[in-house]
């Protein structure tokens, strides 16, 4: 399967050189990719060399998406929908869509020949072009909205609507969830489990189109065990369908209306494609943003906030510097030096510890053992998977009776939210070891570099 889809972009390619409306080889003026005037033999030795890399190294080019960027940037410029000439504004929205594409896999395709080629080839054509980076893309792909449909299109353009911008024969969007509960304990996009410390404030989400962040305070004086307190949600400007927004919910207060007062995206056209409904007054409220495919639920379970949310892949990967970009837990999970092993607070001394701090006097609402913690999350999590364990963790750890509905509820919201039924509940926990990651990536990113350093050199030399 993997050799077939392989093949499948190296045909596409091929495609993309070889025609005579390729938008990659703008005319004989521009070269191709832009590598300057006359660079058709350069560029067809280069995909002789791309090719047979791509046979030989079929594993360690599967991540590099770079193929399929160049498909889209062909199918866009291509077909009756398109004006059929390179000075007009669907072009530059076009070349914007097509740069957009190649920095969301920019981290798997940075020893990629024909990624680099493409990166280069972009910036070319929009000088040559004179397009500017800011301005609309092709992204999210739209359709005509259904017939009958009035109310929705009167309301909302179709470019603020995610989920009907994909045609019905196309494949539904990836969705992906992360949620943050307890103690507090974090589910990452990726299905990563962690229990952290991570006091203070900290970034959930930060991406193109909205930032959330999370400020965990100590439960109780003294103690280390923490759990969010307060929590901001900013909903950047985007085109013609909402203004930026801010909501922000706090303990014992958890409005039902962003922090202007407002209730949708604001003035815009397709203000309605984002809406804050009150589920229980005071204890749970749900955010849809159509125009990005997302939906987020905050609640107030006791004194204590929790945070879980439905995103698209696109909408998560959606950064302009996904390497630089500094901490995102959903997406990178908790520092090592902030995470906590379950194991370490199997006896009974560490969880006195973690509940009240060495030497202060602090009185719980109750003490649990093990055996009475463990009975009463059953009552609410008859299966004894990391989010029973987790109810149990925060049980011995607080002594607040609210941190099982806490545990429950977050278990709830993954069955609304999380796409794949088959991965509701978790069992493992996840540390990772130090390095481990980043020492994978790069051993990854060195090999292709010197790999496609030595094609190059063979194909000079040859």
């Amino acid at each position: 399967m993997e050799g077939g889809v392989v093949e499948a972009g190296v045909a596409r390619a091929a495609l993309l050189l070889s025609s005579s409306r390729e938008r990659i080889v703008v005319k004989d003026r521009a070269g191709w990719m832009g590598m300057g005037r006359g660079a058709a033999p350069t560029a067809l030795g280069f995909l002789q060399t791309l090719v047979v890399f791509l046979c030989i190294f079929p594993a360690a080019t599967s991540q590099c998406k770079i193929l399929k960027c160049n498909s889209e940037f062909w199918t866009a410029t291509s077909g009756t929908h398109y004006p059929g000439s390179e000075d007009t504004p669907e072009f530059c929205t076009a070349l914007r869509a097509y740069s957009h594409c190649t920095r969301r896999t920019a981290r798997t395709c940075r020893g990629d020949l024909a990624y680099h080629s493409a990166v280069h080839g972009i910036e070319d054509l929009m000088s040559q072009h004179n397009c500017s980076k800011d301005g609309p893309t092709s992204q999210p792909r739209l359709r005509t909205l259904p017939p009958g449909d009035s109310q929705e299109r009167s309301d909302s353009p179709e470019i603020c609507h995610y989920e009907k911008s994909f045609h019905k024969h196309s494949a539904p969007p990836n969705y992906t969830h992360c949620g943050l509960f307890g103690d507090p304990h974090l589910r990452t996009f990726t299905d990563r489990f962690q229990t952290c410390q991570v006091r203070g404030a900290w970034p959930l989400i930060d991406n193109n189109y909205l930032n959330v962040q999370v400020t965990n305070t100590p439960v109780l004086p003294g103690s280390s065990a923490t759990a969010t307190s307060k929590l901001t949600i900013i909903f950047k400007n985007f085109q013609e369908c909402v203004e930026q927004k801010v909501y922000q919910a706090e303990m014992d207060e958890l409005p039902a209306a962003f922090a202007d007062g407002s209730k949708n995206g604001g003035d815009k056209h397709g203000a309605n494609s984002l809406k804050i409904t009150e589920k229980v007054s005071g204890q749970h409220i749900e955010i849809q943003a159509k125009y990005i495919g997302t939906t987020i639920i905050v609640r107030q379970v006791g004194r204590y906030l929790t945070f879980a949310v439905r995103m698209p892949e696109e909408v998560v990967n959606a950064v302009e510097d996904r390497d630089n970009q500094g901490l995102y837990l959903c997406l990178r999970g908790c520092p090592l030096n902030e995470q906590i092993d379950f194991q370490a607070f199997h006896a009974t001394e560490s969880w006195s510890t973690r509940r009240k701090g060495p030497g202060t006097p602090v009185s719980s609402p109750q003490v649990f053992t093990y055996e009475t913690a463990t009975a009463r999350c059953k009552e609410k999590l008859p299966v004894e998977d990391l989010y029973f364990q987790a109810c149990v963790f925060d049980l011995l750890t607080t002594g607040d009776v609210n941190f099982t509905l806490a545990a429950y509820y977050a278990f709830e919201d993954v069955k609304m939210l999380h796409s794949n039924k088959d991965k509701l509940h978790l069992y493992e926990r996840t540390r990772d070891l130090p390095g481990s990651a980043a020492a994978s990536g790069q051993c990854q990113e060195l090999l292709l570099s010197f790999v496609a350093i030595l094609w190059c050199l063979v194909s000079v030399f040859s």
